[in-house]
């Protein structure tokens, strides 16, 4: 039962997009054309290349920030406003998710590579605020994203986190590797399961499976 496989935990570190809210609300879709558009504004590309960079620096640096930022020194503050000014009515507060969050003992903290401003704009939309003991974006980390150990060293140090008593759920099952050789339990939050050693358990439902830990 996940319950036993928990029974341990006092820290639950959540990621934010397409792990708080479902992929179906379509939110990081409007963030991508921004930062599409970002890219050919600022290295005077077309938008075919423009996309190619986009995914191509994100595969290869963790987000597509780190690449502009460690191959054209882009000031990260002023991109990840613009990328982020989206429109969130695609989003819904999800009261059963709310209560389970709350339900769980002990410290509840968000790790995004979004930043903090925007994080806590996903969280107030979902009907999540005052749960979570702490929000900590990329900014918090020195921009260096996930899934680099050095981001969850940063951030983990900065909010005094034992990873042996603790769990972390996360989309994007690259982001899991750090957290698993640190000693936590780890959750692939998707639609499709993904097989690999450094994941414990997956869902595609983070309410349901958060409600049988209870």
């Amino acid at each position: 039962m996940p319950r036993d496989a928990f029974a341990h935990v006092t820290t639950w570190v959540f990621d934010l997009d397409n792990t708080l809210y479902p992929p179906s609300a379509r939110l990081f879709d409007q963030i991508e054309v921004r930062m599409t558009d970002w890219v050919m504004r600022s290295l005077g590309v077309d938008r075919p290349e423009a996309d190619r960079l986009r995914h191509a620096y994100w595969r290869d640096h963790g987000t597509t920030l780190a690449g502009l930022m460690r191959l054209h020194g882009v000031d990260p503050g002023p991109y990840l406003t613009e990328v982020h000014d989206i429109d969130f009515s695609g989003l819904q507060a999800d009261p059963a998710l709310a209560a389970r969050i709350q339900a769980l003992p002990g410290r509840k903290i968000v790790f995004t590579n979004g930043c903090a401003p925007y994080a806590e704009r996903v969280v107030e939309a979902r009907g999540l605020t005052g749960l979570f003991d702490a929000v900590y974006g990329v900014e918090h980390a020195e921009y260096i994203p996930k899934p680099e150990r050095a981001a969850f060293d940063r951030i983990f140090a900065l909010d005094r986190l034992d990873t042996r008593t603790a769990a972390m759920f996360e989309d994007d099952p690259r982001n899991l590797a750090a957290p698993h050789a640190l000693g936590m339990r780890t959750v692939h939050v998707a639609e499709s399961p993904v097989t690999a050693e450094h994941i414990h358990h997956h869902t595609d439902d983070l309410s349901d499976f958060l409600g049988r830990l209870a």
